[in-house]
């Protein structure tokens, strides 16, 4: 009996949060009416999913397909809000131009600006500054288009957009259709359909800026993650793959038994110097190529919630927030500091630079094809007893 309450004893301190971290807070009431504007002449709403239970409600607003809620209970029943974002269309437009976006029609990196596609060099805008990559499909890209919005029911929300020929450099009229929707099982669900009347290179991800303690409650270091992959894209100095897949073991990018996110993040490799932090391309250790699995998982201890990554895609990258201002300038909603390295995120996608890259799998989309792909974030919670026992 002394040995089982000294078990509990020892599970509730370690779920304790660490000094000075911050307490939870109730979530802002986001208002449709602060999201109501027009850009390019279309309407720019807000839009509420929820689940049948109560237990998963997201918000998302058809600029740039951007998620800025999600809540979701902690271990206690209470719902949190676990993604980065802005209580105005104003403050989701200037700040994180990521942050809770549909990123495309190439997400992450292209080398240089340039590839190569039958027999024909395609130039692209040059916006990863200071580096002379295309990042996130462009200046623009989906990122700030406003998509066309369908509320499919409660639960689902569909948006579409046309990427015209040459638009941001790239060929073809490019349809892409995604749906955002929310499940009983607490999963959030995302599927992407693309279809293009030339030749083209697509690549497409969902950019949340999750903390799962709940957004701006502090750094996400303690964070603990698991990573279903063996092995990573390497960068070079403009964070552009190398083409080589290289093992995680022996570096501090192997998370293949979970460890706290700040763990190895300050160790001195050449990799996390070059990213100041997290922010690689994972290959995926798949059974099969183009089947729904496991990617990954993270758990925060203080809330006990849990979070896990499916998806089709052959890469995820985990990015540690490393572009959060180091000064607390970032400011969200209800006025909360969003801090250096207080968001992580969980790219599932295609690899950087597979266009300038013969040996990656391939990104091309042919007429007459259609490309299929879908992430599930599934969110589930630990109690204190089950944590105590590991």
């Amino acid at each position: 009996m002394v040995k089982r309450a000294s078990l509990w004893l020892l599970a509730v301190l370690a779920l304790a949060p660490s000094a000075g971290a911050a307490e939870p807070v109730s979530p802002v009431e986001l208002q449709p009416a602060s999201y109501s504007k027009e850009a390019d002449g279309k309407q720019i709403a807000l839009y509420t999913i929820r689940n049948k239970r109560g237990t998963m409600v997201a918000r998302i607003t058809n600029y740039g397909g951007k998620m800025v809620q999600l809540l979701v209970p902690d271990r206690s029943g209470k719902l949190g809000d676990v993604v980065l974002g802005w209580e105005t269309i104003e403050g989701a437009q200037k700040n994180l131009p990521s942050a809770g976006a549909i990123v495309g029609r190439y997400a992450n990196r292209i080398a240089g600006g340039k590839f190569t596609l039958g027999g024909q060099e395609y130039t692209l805008a040059q916006n990863d500054t200071p580096r002379p990559n295309t990042l996130h499909g462009g200046k623009k890209g989906s990122r700030f288009v406003v998509f066309d919005a369908k509320q499919l029911d409660r639960s689902s929300l569909e948006l579409t957009y046309l990427f015209k020929d040459g638009e941001e450099g790239f060929p073809g009229n490019t349809t892409l259709r995604v749906v955002y929707a929310v499940t009983d099982r607490d999963e959030l669900k995302i599927t992407y359909r693309a279809k293009t009347d030339a030749p083209t290179v697509v690549n497409f991800t969902q950019h949340n800026f999750w903390n799962l303690a709940g957004e701006g409650s502090g750094t996400i270091l303690d964070h603990v993650l698991w990573i279903n992959a063996s092995r990573f894209t390497p960068v070079n100095e403009n964070l552009v793959p190398t083409g080589e897949l290289r093992p995680v073991k022996g570096t501090p990018l192997d998370f293949t038994a979970p460890k706290k996110v700040g763990q190895d993040i300050a160790q001195p490799d050449e990799q996390l110097k070059y990213a100041d932090g997290y922010d690689f391309n994972f290959v995926l250790d798949k059974k099969s190529p183009g089947k729904l699995s496991l990617a990954a998982r993270m758990r925060e201890p203080a809330s006990g919630r849990v979070m896990e990554v499916y998806t089709t895609e052959p890469g995820m990258q985990f990015f540690s927030g490393n572009n959060l201002a180091k000064d607390g300038s970032v400011k969200g909603k209800g006025g909360k500091t969003y801090p250096y390295r207080g968001a992580f995120c969980m790219e599932t996608q295609h690899f950087p630079d597979s266009p300038n890259q013969p040996g990656f799998p391939t990104t091309v989309l042919k007429p007459g094809r259609e490309l299929r792909s879908t992430t599930v974030y599934r969110f589930s919670v630990e109690k204190a007893e089950r944590i105590g026992r590991r």
